[in-house]
């Protein structure tokens, strides 16, 4: 059955499982304007420590394949 009242996700969105998944699918509509200024300024400190994160992962991949690699 599709209910037209509920947009259509993108396929990344809809199979993003645990919170991150429940996030995008929740409704804003109870939340106060200061509730959805202070979930905004969590959702991008989130955001910031992520990258951090995937920046920190990429390095270390970057230095295991340099010490692993037997080219020339």
């Amino acid at each position: 059955m599709i209910d037209d009242d509920i947009p259509a996700e993108p396929r990344a969105l809809t199979a993003t499982k645990g919170l991150a998944g429940t996030l995008f699918r929740e409704d804003l509509d109870p939340f106060s304007v200061e509730d959805l200024t202070a979930r905004i300024e969590a959702l991008e400190a989130e955001t910031m420590r992520t990258r951090n994160a995937l920046t920190a992962k990429k390095s270390q991949r970057s230095a295991a394949d340099a010490l692993f690699s037997f080219k020339g």
